[in-house]
C-alpha cells in the first residue's frame, strides 16, 4: 500500500511541480495508519520523520519498521540512500524543534515560485523552509509593494525574502536566534536583497512587543507566526501558549500596526480556533485558512491562518491569489 500511495501521489505532484515551479512538496503524511511517516521531496533529495508507531512497541518492532519503511521509499522513489535524510518526530514543545541536532552540514539551495532558499537537510529538526506556508508567503508577496513589514518569529525569514521580492518599501525581521538571524541574511543575499531598507533584529518577540512600538513604528504588513508553546516570563503563567495567550498577543501586536494595515497571523496549532468574544477591543479577525493551504497540503490541516486588522480599516481584503501555488 505505501509503494502504491507514494508512486501515485509523486506522479500527481509532480506534474503540479513543474506548472508552478515548485520543485519541493510533501509528499506523504501519515496517509496510511500503519506507516506513520512523514516524507517531503527537496527536488531530488527526501527527508522522512518517523512518527511513534504505538507505546508498547518493543526495540525491535521499531527497527524493523524502521527498515520496511526504508525498503517501501527506495524502491517507490527510486532514490540513492545519500540523498534520504530520516529524522525521528517526538513530541516537541517550545523551541525544540529548532535545535541542532546534528553537525553534518548537508545544505542545499533550492527554488520556490522564483527566489532561492537554503535548506538544511540534516542538522535541525526541520529544514529550514516550511513548506505549508507557500501559498502565504505568495499572498504576502502579492501585497507587500510599497508597504512597510514587520516579520515576527522570523525563523530563516522565508515570509521577509517573499516581501521585499514584491516590492516591500522596508522590511523588519525579528528572531530571538543568532543562528537564524544568520540563515535569514543568506537567504536575503541568495536573492540579492542586502540593502539598509532591510533590518534584522536579534530579540525576544514577546519581549519586543511588550515594550511597545518607538515613535514613527507603524507597520502595514505584520507576518505573525509564533510557536504553539515556549517557556516565557512576560506571560503571566511564566510560559506562551497560542492557544491560552492569543488575545494578549495581538493585543501587543495591534499598536505596532497602521491604521490600514494588516496581521497575518497563523498558528499550527490544528485545533486553535479564536473565540469571538476574546479578539482585543478595536480590532477585527477573519479566517482566511481555505484560502492558505497548497496543494500537496489540500487533504490536511497544517496550519490555521488569519488576518487581523484594525475594526476602524477602510482598506478591503483582497484574497485573490493562484490557487495552484
Amino acid at each position: 500500500m505505501l509503494d502504491n500511495r507514494l508512486e501515485k501521489r509523486m506522479r500527481h505532484l509532480q506534474k503540479w511541480s513543474r506548472r508552478t515551479n515548485t520543485p519541493c512538496f510533501r509528499l506523504y503524511e501519515r496517509d496510511i495508519p500503519e506507516f506513520p511517516l512523514v516524507i517531503d521531496w527537496y527536488d531530488g533529495d527526501v527527508v522522512v520523520w518517523f512518527h511513534p508507531r504505538t507505546r508498547d512497541d518493543t526495540p525491535e518492532a521499531e527497527a524493523e519498521f524502521h527498515q520496511l519503511s526504508l525498503e517501501h521509499i527506495f524502491r517507490s522513489l527510486k532514490i540513492d540512500p545519500s540523498h534520504l535524510f530520516e529524522k525521528s518526530r517526538q513530541r516537541q514543545r517550545g523551541i525544540a524543534q529548532y535545535e541542532r541536532v546534528s553537525e553534518t552540514e548537508v545544505v542545499r539551495c533550492i527554488e520556490e515560485q522564483g527566489l532561492k532558499f537554503e535548506i538544511n537537510l540534516s542538522d535541525f529538526l526541520d529544514t529550514g523552509l516550511f513548506l505549508d506556508h507557500r501559498t502565504t508567503r505568495a499572498m504576502v508577496r502579492e501585497r507587500s509593494r510599497g508597504r512597510r513589514v514587520l516579520n515576527l518569529f522570523a525563523y530563516t525569514g522565508a515570509f521577509t525574502v517573499y516581501a521585499a521580492a514584491g516590492g516591500a518599501a522596508s522590511t523588519v525581521t525579528v528572531d530571538m536566534s543568532n543562528t537564524y538571524q544568520e540563515w535569514s541574511r543568506r537567504n536575503m543575499r541568495l536573492n540579492g536583497f542586502e540593502s539598509a531598507a532591510h533590518e534584522f533584529v536579534q530579540a525576544d518577540c514577546l519581549q519586543m512587543l511588550e515594550a511597545g512600538p518607538r515613535s514613527g513604528d507603524a507597520f502595514d504588513i505584520i507576518v505573525l507566526d509564533p510557536p504553539t508553546f515556549s517557556n516565557s516570563k512576560r506571560m503571566v503563567a511564566n510560559s506562551f501558549s497560542i492557544e491560552r495567550d492569543w488575545p494578549r498577543l495581538l493585543e501587543m501586536t495591534l499598536p505596532w500596526l497602521s491604521p490600514q494595515g494588516q496581521i497575518w497571523f497563523s498558528t499550527n496549532s490544528r485545533g486553535f480556533s479564536p473565540a469571538p468574544e476574546l479578539v482585543p477591543v478595536g480590532a477585527v479577525i477573519r479566517d482566511i485558512s481555505k484560502y492558505t493551504i497548497p496543494e500537496d497540503f489540500l487533504d490536511r490541516t497544517p496550519h490555521r491562518a488569519y488576518l487581523v486588522a484594525h475594526a476602524t480599516a477602510t482598506r478591503p481584503v483582497d484574497l485573490r491569489v493562484d490557487r495552484e501555488v
